[in-house]
């Protein structure tokens, strides 16, 4: 993937596995809007919508997480929590490269500070968790780009027909 200076709706799509619809449903919403929202044409029609390459990350984050089960509400809580409370953006905190590592167990998600404290950050932010003994079960959540199937273009073969002799 050759990184660009904005992206396309339809090309984020294809990276993250969202369709169009739930981008425009998400901008429309704020959960995380456009950097370029669409414009009127002149012709009367609309300008696409266009990500940076901090959008496009941050969507794959989100996407994956959504296909995990978690609700728009969560996601929500979660880009909230890390803008409110740590004074971050997600993307600052994929792949453990910020001041935080992001965890989840499929259901929560947690961060786990330099310091090796944990917090839920849909449940309790600012309660750090005690944890004892080894660390739970717990995956870091990365940036993943959907992988794209590949359409074959040679048409379906046709049923033959058997003829009956008789």
């Amino acid at each position: 993937m050759q990184l660009k200076n904005t992206y396309s709706a339809r090309e984020v799509a294809s990276i993250t596995g969202l369709t169009a619809r739930q981008l425009q449903w998400w901008d429309s919403r704020r959960l995380l809007a456009s950097a370029i929202a669409p414009k009127r044409t002149e012709a009367g029609g609309f300008t696409e919508r266009r990500y940076t390459p901090v959008d496009l990350l941050e969507l794959m984050v989100l996407a994956d997480l959504r296909r995990q089960g978690l609700s728009v509400a969560r996601l929500r809580l979660l880009l909230e929590t890390l803008r409110q409370r740590f004074g971050i953006r997600l993307f600052e905190v994929v792949g453990g490269a910020g001041p935080l590592t992001l965890l989840t167990d499929g259901r929560e998600i947690y961060a786990k500070t330099a310091a090796g404290d944990f917090y839920n950050l849909l449940r309790a932010p600012s309660q750090p968790l005690l944890v004892v003994g080894v660390d739970p079960p717990l995956r870091e959540i990365t940036a993943k780009v959907r992988s794209q199937r590949k359409r074959s273009k040679r048409p379906k073969p046709k049923k033959e027909r058997v003829k009956e002799e008789g």
